[in-house]
């Protein structure tokens, strides 16, 4: 959802809320408000105006026929906009009862100047009372209402015009045109500004949305989903009522998969029916056990300084994992490095799980000048090509999501290099501060 500052003329997309509301810096606002400094020009316009009026009025005054007239209505000019001018300082303050009472005033102005002034001087093509100074009012009704508003008010105007010249003079015909075709020119670029900022807001809805769906199925499919599977397996290698156990197991996992996948955005690079970037292995099919951060290894929170990812990954060594790091301190922020080693843990639980028990995997880290590097490589089978669109589709997301999709939200990607028979690299990629303008190989997902 989006909530908008009537001050402001912003819009906070529920991201940004709900980062407030844990207590984390949300993004920088975006303004979206077209109509704010439309506003505020057609204040600063009106004021100019209203001096510019003065002026002429003043330099004019004794060839009024009664100067009295015009330097009474200029005075009441004076005091309305002394008391409407931040009526048209927003939206919501510009009402339709002050426009026509503003469109009021200008004509009144106009037809006003029969009595005041001088026939020679109306035959002659004198500005009115109000002169440029109505156009104002004209561009409150286009900027509020659109074109349609702008033509009905400047046709308004071009009347009263008429009939204060008392005939169809050229310039006074030049003077009608050019407003009418002003406003309603400005009136149908509001409109079109308007439709594209609600298509811009409800993009951003979505965005936002779906970034909360494929954080929260990342979360599924690094828990919920490997338990039901270990259930699965496990029950089908006992048989009888665990058995049964398994089977009602497996059932929810392929419910739950079904959830999770629908709606998902998919990933950059991937295609339906075609095969990803990089030609990924066959991670991300399922779900194997040991797919979480190292106990105790997560970071605490965003105040606790950077992070070692050194700290953070040294725990996954062992005897079928070697861990190769450099040897000064690898600093990222600590939620980057909490998003970065679980996508670590979910590379070695697709190891485990599709290169089979006595597979070997390898860990290395590379501090470079605007990344952090991470690639794990294995010594496993490989995968066949476009075996990674297959699993997606069958809405298996361990690549999509618990890699792909966290180093996407990061800035970063994932890039997989597989050769059947001699095993699958995966690296995976974190900047440092922004996102990286390129990348090592041409890394996906990002």
């Amino acid at each position: 959802m989006t909530e908008t500052d009537t001050d402001t003329g912003t819009r906070t997309t529920g991201g940004a809320m709900a980062a407030r509301r844990h207590g984390t810096r949300p993004p920088k606002a975006l303004r979206m408000s077209v109509e704010l400094p439309l506003w505020r020009a057609l204040t600063g316009y009106r004021i100019l105006t209203l001096v510019y009026t003065a002026c002429l009025v003043a330099l004019s005054y004794r060839r009024y026929a009664h100067p009295l007239g015009a330097a009474a209505y200029m005075g009441v000019l004076t005091v309305w906009m002394v008391l409407t001018w931040r009526c048209t300082t927003s939206a919501e303050r510009c009402t339709r009862r002050f426009l026509v009472a503003d469109l009021g005033f200008a004509i009144g102005g106009i037809l006003l100047t029969l009595v005041v002034d001088t026939h020679a001087r109306i035959m002659g093509g004198g500005p009115t009372l109000p002169s440029i100074w109505t156009a104002g009012a004209v561009l409150g009704f286009a900027i509020k209402g659109g074109w349609r508003w702008a033509a009905v008010a400047s046709t308004v105007v071009a009347v009263a015009n008429l009939v204060e010249r008392q005939e169809l003079a050229r310039d006074t015909i030049h003077n009608v045109v050019l407003v009418w075709v002003a406003s309603v020119g400005l009136g149908y670029v509001v409109e079109v500004a308007r439709s594209s900022e609600r298509t811009l807001a409800r993009a951003l809805q979505i965005d936002a949305a779906t970034r909360e769906r494929e954080r929260l199925a990342r979360d599924i499919h690094d828990s919920v989903l490997q338990v039901l599977a270990m259930v699965q397996r496990r029950g089908a290698e006992i048989g009888g009522e665990a058995g049964e156990l398994g089977r009602m197991a497996g059932e929810q996992e392929v419910a739950l998969r079904t959830l999770v996948a629908g709606g998902l955005v998919p990933p950059p690079g991937i295609r339906p029916g075609g095969s990803a970037s990089g030609v990924p292995r066959q991670a991300g099919e399922g779900a194997g056990e040991g797919a979480a951060v190292p106990a105790g290894a997560a970071p605490a929170g965003d105040d606790a300084g950077p992070c070692d990812v050194r700290a953070l990954l040294a725990p996954f060594a062992g005897a079928g994992v070697t861990f190769s790091e450099p040897g000064a301190p690898v600093a990222l922020p600590p939620a980057a490095a909490a998003e970065l080693a679980a996508a670590v843990s979910a590379a070695l639980d697709n190891v485990r799980v599709h290169a089979g028990a006595g597979a070997h995997a390898w860990i290395l880290v590379e501090d470079e000048p605007h990344a952090v590097v991470v690639t794990v490589r294995d010594d496993g089978p490989g995968i066949p090509e476009g075996r990674l669109a297959d699993a997606e589709r069958e809405g298996r997301l361990g690549v999509a999501l618990s890699i792909r999709g966290r180093l996407r939200d990061l800035g970063g990607g994932a890039e997989w290099i597989s050769v059947p028979g001699q095993g699958t690299e995966v690296e995976l990629t974190v900047p440092k501060g922004t996102a990286p303008e390129g990348g090592r190989r041409g890394k996906a997902g990002a």
